[in-house]
């Protein structure tokens, strides 16, 4: 099977948003009135970012997901993406899966695939995602991550930590019972775009970011654009682990004993997560709660931003906990 062959027989759709779609040196893409375009590119390469031997299937849904989330966090609405895609060879039976992975999550937020290229190489994946986002009296409705004001509640949606568990299984570090690990491992293979609450953000929340390296380092990044400093409750983060209420209730079923401090990593630094992590005023929390009513996504409120610089972690007395947590850097 040839480069285009495989374009022809797994990716090339017909154009319906774009004004032209795969099959030219260029996609054409047209913005609707009033909006201005959100774009973000993200790259998976095996071993880095997945392990070889994950479902293709699976894999296709993360590629997309990852750029989806990128556009949640701005409050911008999917409208289409390219696929630049480097594969050691041409192999139907893992192109197959991969592609409807890929598309089945498009399909879901109508966002087509417009064009992108393929390669012979090492496993790497690149994804260039658009999205919309309104301008109101000149001013654009993107969600930032420098808007953070004192005062302001900072909130996580979902669930944090899963995907650095079943990470953690997979290392041969930790032993957890089967239903356990199958829950944290489909957190970490195929997270869940928040794009709906995004949305329902917008002229809500003053700040947003995506939690992909740990939700302190992400933190971190409207912390130092906004001029801010925050405290956050570690407790509060740590019972957001899902995985956490299945080791409570079956204490006695695992191997060993997880230490205190190995749940507060995976919550506060694990990353993997792409969840949304938000600022809002006080004065928006019934707004909040409006959001993740409409969006059907849970949303947990975890600390609050201070005109003081710094990050402080505190315990649920309020007692200084020691941040000693690092979450990922490439090139750390």
């Amino acid at each position: 099977m040839g480069e285009f062959d495989l374009i022809e027989r797994h990716f090339k759709r017909p154009a319906r948003r774009a004004a032209l779609g795969i099959g030219d040196d260029c996609a054409l893409l047209q913005p609707a009135p009033g909006t201005q375009w959100a774009i973000s590119s993200d790259m998976l390469v095996e071993g880095h970012h997945f392990l070889s031997t994950v479902d293709p299937f699976k894999l296709g849904h993360k590629a997309l997901a990852v750029n989806l989330s990128d556009l949640a966090a701005c409050g911008a609405k999917p409208v289409a993406f390219t696929l630049a895609l480097a594969l050691p060879r041409a192999d139907e039976a893992w192109l197959a899966p991969f592609s409807k992975g890929l598309l089945a999550l498009a399909d879901h937020h109508r966002c087509e695939l417009v064009g992108g290229d393929t390669t012979q190489g090492p496993l790497n994946i690149c994804i260039t995602v658009f999205g919309e986002v309104p301008v109101v009296g000149g001013r654009s409705q993107a969600l930032l991550r420098s808007g953070a004001r004192a005062g302001d509640d900072i909130y996580v949606s979902g669930t944090v930590g899963d995907a650095r568990l079943a990470l953690e299984v997979f290392r041969g570090t930790v032993s957890v019972p089967a239903p356990v690990f199958d829950a944290a491992r489909l957190r970490m293979e195929q997270p869940t775009p928040r794009v709906a609450l995004g949305l329902a953000l917008r002229g809500v929340a003053t700040s947003a970011i995506d939690i992909s390296d740990g939700l302190l380092g992400d933190l971190g990044h409207i912390l130092k654009q906004s001029g801010v400093g925050a405290t956050v409750e570690v407790a509060t983060v740590v019972n957001l682990i899902a995985a956490l209420a299945s080791y409570t209730g079956s204490r006695g079923s695992f191997d060993a004993e997880i230490p205190a401090q190995d749940w507060q990593r995976w919550a506060l630094s694990g990353g993997d997560d792409y969840e949304l992590l938000f600022t809002a005023p006080v004065a928006h929390r019934a707004a909040v709660a409006q959001a993740a009513e409409q969006s059907q996504t849970p949303v947990t409120r975890i600390g609050q931003i201070e005109a003081h610089r710094g990050l402080r972690l505190v315990d649920a007395q309020g007692q200084a906990v020691a941040n000693n947590f690092t979450s990922f850097d490439h090139f750390a």
